[in-house]
């Protein structure tokens, strides 16, 4: 079987399961099909009914937003949601703090869980776990209900991430999963935070914090019922979850979790004014080394330690990570920004609908031109394309609206779009270079620059604007001393302004300069192994 076969086998079915057990829902002429598919004894693709493909990608895409709404719904609406609790902002930031901290981890799990019990029990009861966690939205009255409820929404949303993957590539050919389906999966897991910041205006208006999370219990209906109509089918290798999996995965549990927590809260309550920041920090690291110790020294671990050290690895998941870090500016950077200046989501509606364009965009261009041995040209685009858009935002003025900012941020949304999908197919091909076993490893390689990667370029971004905002204003300060009582309230406030932009201005730069040395790091590795691979068909001279 050809890797690129087995590497859509990843998160694809074979269609075992459908063809042994007969799906809810059959539509003309399917259970012919199916019937004749399952008497092969390695199962054929067979086309499915269009009206029943365009149900399995209406599933990806309604659990695809579900999970960008469900991760970036606190932060988008935090001064509204401080009103609707009667909480400080460090104190509603514990809603996004419970969501994140068992959600960043669960995947690991989960991989091996959905393999052992077949994907049709998996995505089941995945999807009964979210909608009970919606439900119960409507019992939180108050801050710390709200906080206990969004801890398990974030456990039970782990799945999600995954089912769309699943449902996306279900009625896709093979030779249309790596591109086609990989591409549009990613695409929609892209817009959750600008399809949260368009659509939240509205939600608010209806009831606050019931609001918001009424759209998060449709989703959960709509989901419910596609799911159990719309089986999924079963892939090929097996995984089996054992006793010591568990003991590894509390240990990286504990440690993921509470790492994300002090990423969330460190630039709020300021990492040295806070010692339990501290705390939670040798925590997460200690647990985390406990978790490596207990996996280098098992015969079938849940993750090969040896393999994710490996330099080949490590350079990958640090290409991984810069470009992550470099991401935030967008989502901490440029809505930063304009939430500084005091807009709100409905006057950025229009910067949204621009990024939601720009995502779908790069999307179609890499679904139509994805092949093996393009990933790197792909990643040479992407960071020309954020070189671009940092700078241009680095200009920014306190008179700088959402309209000026249209073409960079599409460039940079562009240049997500066409970025990971290529970055997620190698990644997967490596990995089933060494076995399907190693599909767990990659995943953690893969969530930890993503997921938590995005918190912490988050928390980096944050840190670094305080810092300089402080810088500016001390600066700025000292050139308004000779200001009479009367000019100085106005003064003070415009200081604060300036200094704010001309952080964010800095902050952005540092990600232009970031981007153009991975991209000369990037070129300068493409050229060795061109040279490498040059010397190696050339005949050596006797």
């Amino acid at each position: 079987m050809s890797a690129r076969r087995e590497v859509a086998e990843v998160f694809s079915g074979t269609g075992e399961e459908a063809a042994g057990e007969a799906p809810d829902v059959f539509l003309p002429g399917e259970e012919e099909r199916s019937q004749q598919a399952g008497s092969q004894t390695e199962p054929e693709f067979v086309p499915m009914h269009p009206v029943r493909a365009a149900g399995y990608f209406s599933a990806s895409v309604l659990l695809g937003l579900s999970q960008g709404f469900g991760q970036s719904v606190i932060s988008s609406n935090l001064a509204q949601l401080q009103g609707s609790f009667g909480a400080t902002q460090a104190e509603t930031l514990w809603l996004t703090a419970a969501y994140m901290a068992p959600n960043v981890s669960l995947t690991l799990v989960l991989i091996k869980i959905r393999n052992q019990f077949g994907l049709r029990k998996f995505a089941e009861f995945s999807i009964v776990g979210f909608l009970l966690a919606a439900l119960l939205n409507y019992a939180a009255g108050d801050l710390q209900s709200a906080i206990a409820v969004r801890f398990m929404g974030g456990a039970a949303a782990a799945p999600l991430t995954s089912l769309a993957f699943l449902y996306m590539l279900e009625p896709l050919p093979p030779e249309k999963k790596m591109n086609f389906g990989l591409c549009a999966a990613l695409t929609f897991i892209f817009m959750g935070p600008s399809f949260t910041g368009l659509v939240s205006p509205y939600l608010l208006g209806v009831g606050l914090w019931h609001g918001l999370t009424a759209l998060e219990a449709a989703f959960a209906l709509l989901g419910f019922g596609l799911v159990y109509l719309l089986p999924l089918g079963s892939p090929r290798h097996p995984m089996k979850v054992h006793a010591d999996d568990i003991t590894s995965y509390i240990f990286v549990a504990v440690g993921m979790g509470s790492i994300t927590v002090a990423l969330i809260f460190g630039p709020t309550y300021w990492w040295v004014d806070a010692s339990w920041i501290g705390y939670l920090l040798a925590v997460g690291i200690a647990s985390s080394f406990i978790a490596i110790a207990i996996e280098l020294n098992r015969k079938a671990p849940l993750l090969d330690i040896r393999w994710i050290m490996s330099p080949a690895i490590l350079q990958f998941a640090g290409a991984l990570l810069v470009f992550r870090l470099v991401l935030s500016e967008q989502t901490a950077g440029a809505t930063g920004l304009f939430r500084e200046l005091g807009l709100l989501n409905d006057q950025l509606a229009g910067l949204y609908l621009v990024i939601i364009a720009s995502t779908i965009g790069g999307g179609l261009i890499c679904a139509a031109t994805l092949k093996p041995g393009r990933e790197r040209t792909f990643h040479v685009v992407a960071l020309v394309l954020l070189i671009t858009g940092a700078l241009m935002d680095s200009n920014s003025t306190d008179q700088t609206v959402p309209s000026d900012m249209y073409l960079s941020q599409a460039m940079i949304s562009l240049a997500s779009a066409l970025f990971m999908p290529p970055a997620m197919l190698s990644g997967l091909t490596s990995a089933l270079a060494k076995g399907y076993d190693y599909i767990l490893s990659f995943v953690i390689v893969f969530l930890t620059t993503q997921k938590v990667g995005g918190i912490l370029g988050s928390s980096l971004f944050s840190t670094f604007v305080v810092f300089r905002r402080q810088f500016h204003s001390v600066r700025l300060s000292e050139q308004i001393t000779s200001a009479t009582p009367q000019q100085l309230p106005g003064l003070e406030s415009q200081v604060r302004i300036d200094a704010t932009v001309m952080a964010y201005n800095d902050a952005f730069m540092v990600i232009a300069v970031v981007s153009g040395l991975a991209l000369v790091a990037l070129i300068i590795h493409m050229s060795a192994d061109r040279v490498r691979n040059s010397r190696r068909l050339t005949p050596s001279s006797v």
